[in-house]
């Protein structure tokens, strides 16, 4: 068996899929990053690799999420590119002729406007929770529902409650004050799920021209109740792929496959990374007025990456083989 790995770490979660030559997801994993990006990936390599055949060969190795650089370094990737492109080659893949892509994770989202199969627009948003999957789950929470059974229950409501989803503090207040006058549970989650999809529409999607194939994907695509308001908003058809919670790992491999498909040998280091010991530190450069805070990381104790510096001082001197210990 031949295929390729996807890895898209990100701040909540950690993806990591295996795809065979045809393109077939053969594996995937959804781990929680927990703030150790090295040592999840680390984890997901060993789940991966003991749910593979013994004669399993990785062709090629592609990262993304924010965590790529780090965990790119780690793995030894083929192809290292940003969350924008890895979601758009994975839905263009699955769905055909898609032409808006919603996703929308745990502390951030993201719309991308794609014209005959080409990025031509997108934006994120980074800040506001009341744009994000935390807020739902902090809501649920505050409801005490878990967030699986979020989306069934709203499903239920027949009038959704208007709640002000433009910050997720005022958000929250609104919908006490609406428990408090007896509106029922399934009206106050449609109320929610509209809350969100507004806020998303009038930050992120603010300006862009939304035609249909639209596909929804990120974690929070698991809550149908989140479906119906964006069809209600939209007026299309919304599609889930499958692998709607690991889209950016399915993406990954692609463009992973794509960077070996000339013949190329892979930079994949192989499962063993999983056992080595990683260690990332950080020194202040005093070679200059920028200071810069040069990142340093190891394995097994060797210096393997530098970055941070702007002139190049630290990066080129390792890719030229000099001393690793020298400090300025």
């Amino acid at each position: 068996m031949k295929g390729y790995l996807g890895i898209d770490v990100g701040s909540v979660s950690t993806n990591i899929i295996f795809m065979d030559d045809q393109d077939h997801i053969l594996q995937s994993l959804y781990l929680r990053t927990n703030g150790q990006p090295v040592a999840t990936v680390q984890d997901g390599l060993r789940q991966i690799k003991e749910k593979l055949p013994a004669h399993a060969v990785v062709r090629g190795v592609g990262t993304t999420g924010s965590g790529r650089q780090l965990t790119g370094i780690v793995v030894g990737s083929d192809a290292v590119k940003n969350e924008i492109t890895a979601h758009a080659v994975a839905a263009s893949q699955l769905v055909s002729g898609v032409q808006t892509i919603l996703e929308i994770g745990g502390q951030d989202s993201k719309i991308i406007i794609l014209r005959n199969g080409v990025v031509t627009d997108f934006a994120m948003n980074t800040v506001c929770a009341a744009g994000t999957g935390s807020f739902l789950d902090q809501q649920a929470s505050r409801l005490n529902i878990s967030i699986e059974e979020f989306g069934d229950i709203s499903l239920q409501g027949k009038n959704p409650v208007r709640i002000a989803g433009r910050c997720a503090v005022f958000a929250e207040s609104d919908m006490i004050h609406k428990q408090q006058m007896g509106y029922n549970l399934d009206d106050i989650l449609a109320g929610l799920c509209e809350a969100l999809v507004r806020n998303y529409l009038n930050n992120v999607g603010k300006g862009k021209e939304i035609l249909g194939p639209v596909v929804f994907q990120g974690g929070v695509a698991a809550n149908a109740g989140m479906k119906r308001a964006f069809e209600s908003a939209l007026g299309l058809e919304v599609q889930i792929p499958k692998y709607f919670n690991v889209m950016g790992a399915v993406g990954a491999a692609l463009l992973a496959k794509d960077a070996v498909s000339k013949g190329v040998p892979t930079r994949f280091k192989g499962f063993g990374v999983a056992e080595m010991e990683y260690k990332a530190g950080s020194i202040e450069c005093n070679g200059c007025p920028n200071l810069c805070e040069v990142i340093e990381m190891t394995e097994q104790g060797q210096v393997i990456a530098r970055w941070g510096d702007r002139c190049g001082k630290w990066s080129n001197a390792l890719a030229t083989g000099e001393a690793a210990g020298h400090r300025a």
